[in-house]
């Protein structure tokens, strides 16, 4: 998975996870919010790509 990542996206992973760290030493139920959220976007930007992919046949 790393890989395909790339250095950026590695170095964007670390400053979520960073980030969502910083808010859980001061606020855990905004952390878990925050953090919720987050994977919502993923997931929807995931099946976005795969179905506009699919649209192109790449997938």
């Amino acid at each position: 998975m790393l890989d395909k990542l790339g250095p950026f996206g590695i170095v964007g992973v670390l400053a979520i996870i960073g980030g969502i760290a910083l808010i859980a030493v001061q606020s855990p139920v905004v952390a878990a919010g925050i953090s919720l959220v987050l994977v919502g976007v993923g997931l929807t930007a995931r099946s976005l790509v795969q179905n506009v992919m699919g649209m192109f046949g790449m997938a």
